[in-house]
């Protein structure tokens, strides 16, 4: 069965403007797997050393940690993990100003003077109605054991790591402006908590620790895995293409490139290739690495480009 024709992809032409250009324009919709953790997690296919540390990790009830070069899957490895279980994700996504705080809640301190001072000081407030609650606060209240994603801890301020210590060994937490104490379900798992971090600095030795640990290596096999999974994302590549364009992406990743591209980077340009009617394999094996068609997906440094 033949594959569908491709929509157009040079929708930007200086030489000439189509009639059903925004027509076009709103057609070409990218693969619902391209940067959705979601949308992705049922085709993300983990490594046995990977499924050994989940399962030590869930049955442990300690946390996670995953760490690996940018764009290998560590994010993912949460959601294909909340998709497989089907359970509840919640997600921190790190931030150079992120506290320990913003995980279990935040109290909107504007919203509670602002209301203070509307009132003329006539009303009594509660301050528990200007908390909203935070990841892990959900994750204590969920039906179902689910899981709870720190998205590169290595973005957050030194302290970050060490204040997590107390809340991540007993399970609950109280929140400072009420009083209230939060804690676990009673004879409930702690979810599984996944921290990723890009080991752009090293973490603390009592968080280490507290954590099982997993590195994801950047492998050819996984990789292979990785793209057979999302085949249908490149319906218009067909599989010998697809074999040349992964050996020049390992070629160009064997040289000392200063930002390597990663699975991350592969999968957006086996998409482009696809969308573009298809590459054909000789024209993928005889071109430079530099003339290599759609490389802005691979190389994302100047300097890199320049030495090739």
């Amino acid at each position: 069965m033949n594959a569908p024709k491709p929509a157009p992809f040079d929708l930007l032409d200086p030489s000439e403007r189509r009639p059903d250009r925004r027509a076009l324009l709103d057609a070409q919709v990218p693969p619902p797997t391209l940067g959705d953790h979601t949308a992705a997690a049922a085709q993300f296919q983990p490594g046995e050393d990977l499924v050994a540390a989940i399962n030590v990790a869930l049955a442990v009830g300690a946390p996670l940690l995953l760490t690996g070069e940018p764009g290998t899957g560590k994010t993912q490895v949460a959601h294909y993990v909340a998709w497989y279980f089907e359970v509840p994700l919640f997600s921190l996504h790190v931030r150079s100003s992120t506290t320990a705080s913003d995980l279990l809640y935040r109290f909107d301190t504007v919203a509670y003077f602002h209301a203070a001072y509307a009132s003329g000081g006539d009303a009594k407030l509660s301050k528990a109605d200007f908390v909203d609650r935070g990841p892990l606060w959900h994750a204590f209240e969920a039906p179902h054991r689910p899981v709870v994603l720190v998205d590169e801890i290595d973005k957050a301020p030194r302290d970050f790591p060490n204040d997590l210590l107390h809340v991540l060994d007993q399970h609950r937490f109280v929140v400072a402006e009420t009083g209230a104490e939060v804690r676990l379900k009673a004879d409930a798992p702690p979810p599984l908590v996944v921290i990723t971090s890009n080991s752009e600095r090293r973490l603390p030795e009592p968080f280490l620790r507290r954590c099982i640990f997993h590195h994801i290596e950047f492998t050819p096999a996984l990789l292979e895995k990785a793209v057979a999974a999302r085949a249908a994302d490149f319906p218009h590549l067909d599989p010998a293409a697809r074999q040349v364009a992964m050996e020049r992406f390992l070629e160009l990743r064997g040289r000392r490139l200063r930002k390597k591209p990663a699975t991350a980077e592969l999968l957006v340009w086996l998409t482009i290739l696809s969308a573009k009617g298809g590459v054909d394999a000789a024209t993928l094996r005889d071109a430079p690495l530099r003339a290599l068609p759609a490389l802005s997906a691979l190389v994302k440094d100047r300097d890199d480009l320049a030495d090739l």
